[in-house]
C-alpha cells in the first residue's frame, strides 16, 4: 500500500513520518487479514464438513434408489437357492471337471486345466453360501455347505484314484504352482468372487463367470488329490491351504457384496437362537483362518521385498537385480541372487547376509553372483540379454522335451523327428508295434499334443487296415463315429485316398457327410463302392498294398 499525506499547506510529509504511517497501516491490515483468514478458515471447515455429509447423503440416496432399488432380491434369492444344493448333475459335472483337471496337471497342460474349469459347477453352492450368510438363512447355508463338502470329498477322492493308477506321478510345474497361497492367488479369488456375486445379483451369470470361480478352486482341489495319492504331505497340506483360503475369500466377498446390494436378514425366515449362533460361528470360522492366511501372505510378500531391497543396498545406484530366488520355508532361508553392477563389491555377499539376518530375524544362506557391466545402460542391456538367454534355454528345453516324447511313443531315435521350430510343428513316422491299432497311434499323438498345446504334433502311423464302421437306423453307432474319426485322422496323416465299401447308398453318403464335417480334406473324399451289409473303410491303393483286402 502506498500512502501520501499532505499537510494543510500542501507540503509532503517528511520521509520518516511516511515510513511510520506505512508500518502502522501494515500492522493494522495484517492483523485484520489474519483475523479474517482465521474466521474464513473456520467457516470453510464447517462448510467442507457439511459438503461431505451432504455428498454422502446424496450418494446413499442414489445407491438406495438407483442401485439397490433395482435389484429383485426375492427372485435372486429363489434362483440362487435352487442352484446351491447337492444334485446328481452337480456331483457328476464336478467329478468330470476334477478328472480333467488332474490329468491336465499331470500332463502340465494349461489348456486341459482350463477345459476343466469350463465345466466346474462350483459357483452355485459357494456364492449361495455367501448369500445365505448375508441374509442369515440357516437352511440355505446348511445346504450349500453340504454341497461343498460332498463335492470336495468326491473331487479329491476321484483325483487321488486317477493319480494312484496313473504311471505319471511327477510333480509338474502346474502342480507345484498350486501348493501354497500367495498374494496373486488371493487377488484371483477376490476378483472372481466380485464377478460371480455381481453377475448373480444382476442376473447375468453364465459359464464364463463360473470359470472365474473354478480358476481359484478346481486346480488346488485336484492337487490335494495328487498329494493324497502320492502320500506327499507338503503338497497335500499346501494345496489344501490354498483351496480353503480361496474358498473362504470367495464366500466372504460374496457376503459383503450381497449386503451392499441390500440383502439382509429381513429377507429370510425367522431363525432360532441356535441357528443364529451356528451362522455366526460359520462366519467366524471363515474369517479367522482367512485372517491367519492373510497375515502369512503379507509376511511373505514383505519378506520378498526386503530381500530385494537389502541385496541391492550393498551396491551403488547403478546396480540391477537380474534374478532372485528364495525359499522362506527352509531353515536357514535359502536366497540366490544375481546382480549386474558397474563395480564388483567383494564384501557385498557378507554384508547382505548379515543385513538379511537382522531384517528377517532368521538365519539366511545367501548365494550372491555378480556380473560386471560398464554403465547403467549396460546393466539394462545385460539384464535383457540374460532374460533372452533364459527364454532361449526354456525354448531349447521344450524342443528337447517334445523330441524325447515323440521318440518314445513312435519307437524311433530323436534324429528321425522333423521339427519346424518357426511354425511350432513336429512330425514323426511311427514304427509298427505288434497289436497297436490306428486308434492306439492316435491316442499316443493326443497324449503328446496335450502336453505341448502350443505345438502342432503329428504322429504318422504305419499303413494298416482301416476300421469297420457300424451303422444303425441310418446313423453310425458310437463305435462307428469313433471309427470315422480314426479314418479321418489316418487319411490326413498318411495323405492317402480311401474308399467306403458296403452298407447302403444312404449310409455311405451319410458317412461322407460326417467325414467332411470332422475336417476331412475334400481332396481325400472317399470313393463309394457297393458291397456287403457292413461298411468298411479301405485304402484306395494298389491291390498288393491293400492291407484291408480279405
Amino acid at each position: 500500500m502506498v500512502c501520501h499525506a499532505n499537510a494543510g499547506g500542501g507540503k509532503r510529509v517528511p520521509l520518516r513520518a511516511r515510513r511510520y504511517i506505512r508500518r502502522f497501516f501494515k500492522r493494522t491490515n495484517d492483523g485484520g487479514r489474519v483475523a479474517e483468514t482465521q474466521a474464513g478458515t473456520s467457516e470453510q471447515h464447517r462448510s467442507m464438513d457439511e459438503v461431505i455429509a451432504d455428498s454422502w447423503a446424496v450418494f446413499r440416496r442414489w445407491w438406495s434408489m438407483s442401485v439397490v432399488g433395482t435389484v429383485k432380491r426375492q427372485e435372486v434369492i429363489e434362483k440362487r437357492r435352487a442352484e446351491a444344493y447337492t444334485s446328481p448333475r452337480y456331483l457328476f459335472m464336478l467329478a468330470m471337471s476334477a478328472g480333467i483337471a488332474v490329468l491336465g496337471l499331470l500332463l502340465s497342460s494349461p489348456a486341459v486345466v482350463i477345459g476343466a474349469m469350463l465345466i466346474a459347477p462350483l459357483m452355485g453352492p459357494i456364492i449361495g453360501a455367501g448369500f445365505a450368510l448375508a441374509i442369515g438363512d440357516y437352511k440355505w447355508l446348511r445346504g450349500s455347505v453340504r454341497a461343498l463338502v460332498a463335492g470336495t470329498i468326491l473331487a479329491v477322492g476321484l483325483c487321488a484314484f486317477i493319480v494312484f493308477i496313473s504311471p505319471l506321478k511327477t510333480i509338474t510345474p502346474e502342480i507345484a504352482a498350486r501348493t501354497r497361497p500367495n498374494l496373486f492367488d488371493l487377488g484371483i479369488a477376490v476378483f472372481s468372487a466380485l464377478a460371480g456375486a455381481y453377475s448373480m445379483i444382476r442376473g447375468r451369470e453364465g459359464t464364463i463367470v463360473g470359470v472365474a470361480i473354478a480358476t481359484a478352486l478346481m486346480p488346488p482341489l485336484a492337487v490335494v488329490g495328487f498329494g493324497l495319492a502320492t502320500f506327499n504331505w507338503t503338497v497335500f497340506s499346501g494345496a489344501m491351504l490354498l483351496f480353503v483360503t480361496n474358498l473362504m475369500t470367495i464366500a466372504l466377498v460374496a457376503t459383503i457384496m450381497a449386503r451392499l446390494y441390500g440383502f439382509s436378514a429381513a429377507l429370510s425366515e425367522r431363525q432360532t437362537r441356535l441357528q443364529t449362533i451356528i451362522i455366526v460361528a460359520v462366519f467366524v470360522a471363515l474369517a479367522v483362518p482367512l485372517f491367519l492366511s492373510l497375515r502369512q501372505i503379507v509376511w511373505e510378500t514383505n519378506a520378498a521385498r526386503q530381500i530385494r531391497d537389502t541385496v541391492l543396498s550393498s551396491f551403488d545406484g547403478d546396480a540391477r537385480l537380474s534374478q532372485v530366488d528364495f525359499d522362506l520355508d527352509l531353515d536357514p532361508i535359502q536366497v540366490s541372487a544375481t546382480v549386474l553392477t558397474p563395480e564388483l563389491e567383494p564384501a557385498a555377499e557378507r554384508a547382505s547376509r548379515t543385513a538379511l539376518r537382522k531384517v528377517l530375524g532368521q538365519e539366511v544362506d545367501l548365494d550372491l553372483t555378480q556380473f560386471r557391466v560398464g554403465t547403467a545402460r549396460g546393466a539394462e542391456e545385460a539384464e535383457l540379454s540374460a532374460a533372452q538367454a533364459r527364454a532361449e534355454r526354456e525354448r531349447a528345453s521344450q524342443i528337447d522335451g517334445i523330441a524325447d516324447s515323440l521318440a518314445m511313443v513312435a519307437g524311433v531315435d530323436t534324429s528321425a523327428i522333423t521339427l519346424d521350430v518357426s511354425n511350432r510343428r513336429a512330425v514323426v513316422r511311427a514304427r509298427p508295434v505288434p497289436g497297436a491299432s490306428l486308434a492306439t497311434y492316435r491316442a499316443l499323438e493326443s497324449r503328446v499334443a496335450a502336453r505341448w498345446p502350443d505345438w502342432t504334433i503329428q504322429l504318422l502311423p504305419p499303413l494298416q487296415a482301416l476300421p469297420e464302421i457300424p451303422f444303425e437306423a441310418g446313423e453310425p453307432t458310437a463305435a462307428g463315429q469313433q471309427a470315422l474319426r480314426i479314418t479321418v485322422w489316418a487319411a490326413e496323416r498318411l495323405g492317402l485316398p480311401f474308399a467306403l465299401r458296403g452298407g447302403t447308398p444312404e449310409t455311405r453318403e451319410r458317412a461322407v457327410e460326417i467325414l467332411l464335417e470332422d475336417g476331412l480334406d475334400p481332396a481325400l473324399a472317399p470313393e463309394l463302392i457297393q458291397g456287403g451289409p457292413v461298411m468298411q473303410a479301405r485304402w484306395n491303393t494298389a491291390p498288393e498294398n491293400d492291407l484291408a483286402a480279405p
